[in-house]
């Protein structure tokens, strides 16, 4: 990659790892469900009349959306909510690859190699050393696993993407469908809110409604969601996947060190130790070699005959 384009793919790394901090900031004002709503509400609105809409069925809106905007994200903001550490969460979200590794192996036949295998291991004695840790200083084991199950989620929208990109024949345009899949998750986020929050979750939004609130969301929905995935997709068409993708490993330290240095969140050898397991793990899982090309010997030239 250009040295440009790696400053440009570290700069979104930095955008997506910061995310957690406005995602913490607006839930003060907002309730998970009706945060999550609001986030792919704006999303959508009003960049779906001037994006294109990718040419794919209609059903993969809805069989990546769910699993992602009303999965992911809604596990996510109420496992925040419920007390788990925007840092942590924005390490235990990278177990996503493990789980996709998982899904595929399931779903889709794929076998599973040893070095996937051992990724497998190493990140996930980080998610139970993080657990521990999380246990030992007092916070809410269940909003843990809940942001871990928001992950498992997100990895079954992974199965999706690639299904759709393999009836496609060519990977479809990131930017376009997530702003197209974006007006998914609002309908059931916004009826689940209602039931599960109340239908006061709304006037209770408002009257809490604040700057920092509002600056969070659209951090949330335009910068993190529509800059960040429109740059990062146009990385993807401009060179190897895998190569675009090791960067987003460096989403976790962005999201530690900008929660620790905002939010006053802890961050000590033990859950350090747990995330550089889990990073570990991913990366080793995520990595593949590439196969050897066996260097073509040309035949020595035949000795020329003198009389």
């Amino acid at each position: 990659m250009r040295p440009r384009h790696v400053l440009l793919a570290t700069l979104i790394a930095a955008i997506w790892g910061f995310n957690f901090v406005p995602i913490k900031v607006a839930l003060d004002d907002f309730s998970p469900l009706l945060l999550a709503a609001v986030r792919f509400t704006a999303a959508a609105l009003p960049a779906v009349f001037f994006v294109r809409r990718p040419p794919v069925p209609v059903r993969w809106l809805w069989l990546i959306g769910v699993p992602l905007g009303v999965g992911q994200f809604a596990l996510l903001f109420i496992g925040i909510r419920m007390g788990m550490p925007a840092g942590l969460a924005s390490v235990v979200l990278q177990i996503q690859a493990i789980f996709t590794a998982l899904f595929a192996g399931v779903l889709l036949r794929e076998r599973l190699t040893g070095r996937q295998i051992a990724g497998m291991v190493i990140a996930f004695a980080g998610v139970a050393l993080l657990a521990a840790a999380q246990a030992e200083g007092g916070g809410t084991v269940t909003g843990f696993l809940v942001c871990l199950a928001g992950a498992a989620s997100w990895g079954l929208a992974n199965i999706g993407m690639r299904r759709m990109n393999q009836e496609a024949g060519e990977p479809v345009d990131a930017f376009g469908f997530m702003v197209w899949m974006s007006l998914i998750p609002p309908v059931p986020l916004f009826a689940l809110s209602l039931v599960f929050e109340g239908p006061g979750a709304v006037p209770d939004a408002v009257d809490r409604l604040s700057f920092a609130g509002v600056a969070s969301v659209a951090y949330i929905a335009y910068l993190s969601t529509l800059v960040g995935f429109g740059v990062w997709g146009w990385l993807m068409r401009r060179y190897e996947a895998s190569t675009v993708a090791m960067y987003s490993l460096l989403v976790p330290p962005f999201g530690l060190a900008s929660a620790a240095l905002l939010l006053d969140e802890p961050v000590d050898g033990t859950r350090l130790l747990g995330a550089a397991l889990i990073i570990s793990g991913v990366a080793a899982g995520s990595i593949r070699r590439r196969p050897r090309v066996p260097i073509e010997i040309p035949p020595a030239p035949e000795p020329v005959q003198t009389r």
